[in-house]
């Protein structure tokens, strides 16, 4: 065959498309297994630094195994049900009465999507922890939210206020006010990063306000009662003693 025509170079170039797509195509198969178990690797890790759990799994001699075993050991996956959405949550069993419930929430950053996991004490208003994640954010900018040092801001933020009313976590340009609990500091460089942070908590929690609304009366419920209880019980006590 003539290389120099053009039809040589149709052929070629066509014959070349076909190789690599199947090549590319075989590929993909044969790492689809792998991608997703590194997909759920990822995820379980989050939803455990959500909780400050796994901290040691960088140094496991298996990172992976240590993980699911980890995260087997202590997270139950549940949801719920919000006008016929089905909401992830993730449960978390401490021992030692420490129970911790983890929301999922994702938002748009800057250059692409932003996500992350948030952790409520069983208060269901103080949260216990929080990590975040990005695919596309400026580095050493918008960014930073991946770090420890922004995420530990959240420990221990209120998400409502003394009213009752749910305020979530502002992320404040120049700095939170001392001392308040529903603010942190936002990102030096990174402003849009850091709104995009706040927005993403207040629009995912909010769906989750009024299955923590139910829980919370439960709880003040049952604690009022045992209180009832433990009354009624120290005045059976009192009382004969008072008689003699």
């Amino acid at each position: 065959m003539d290389t120099n025509k053009n039809s040589y170079t149709i052929i070629y170039a066509t014959v070349m498309v076909i190789v690599v797509a199947v090549v590319l195509a075989l590929a993909a198969s044969l790492l689809k297994d792998r991608q997703q178990r590194n997909v759920e690797i990822e995820r379980k890790q989050m939803v455990l630094k959500s909780v400050h759990l796994a901290k040691d799994a960088e140094q496991a001699q298996d990172k992976d195994s240590y993980i699911e075993q980890e995260y087997a050991k202590y997270i139950t996956d549940s949801s719920i049900t919000k006008d016929g959405k089905e909401l992830v949550l993730y449960i978390c069993n401490i021992g030692n009465g420490q129970k911790f419930f983890v929301m999922p929430v994702r938002g748009a950053g800057l250059w692409g999507p932003v996500w992350g996991y948030v952790s409520l004490k069983d208060d269901y208003n103080t949260i216990h922890g929080a990590v975040f994640d990005h695919k596309g954010e400026t580095p050493g900018l918008g960014a930073e939210i991946a770090t420890s040092h922004f995420a530990n801001q959240f420990n221990d933020k209120k998400i409502f206020d003394n009213s009752g009313k749910f305020v979530s976590v502002k992320v404040v340009k120049g700095g939170a006010v001392e001392g308040n609990p529903h603010q942190v500091d936002a990102i030096s460089g990174g402003t849009i990063t850091s709104q995009a942070v706040e927005d993403m908590l207040f629009s995912n929690i909010s769906e989750y306000l009024e299955f923590f609304s139910a829980q919370a009366k439960t709880r003040a419920e049952a604690q009022a009662a045992v209180q009832a209880h433990a009354a009624s019980d120290s005045l059976s006590v009192t009382n004969p003693m008072e008689n003699n």
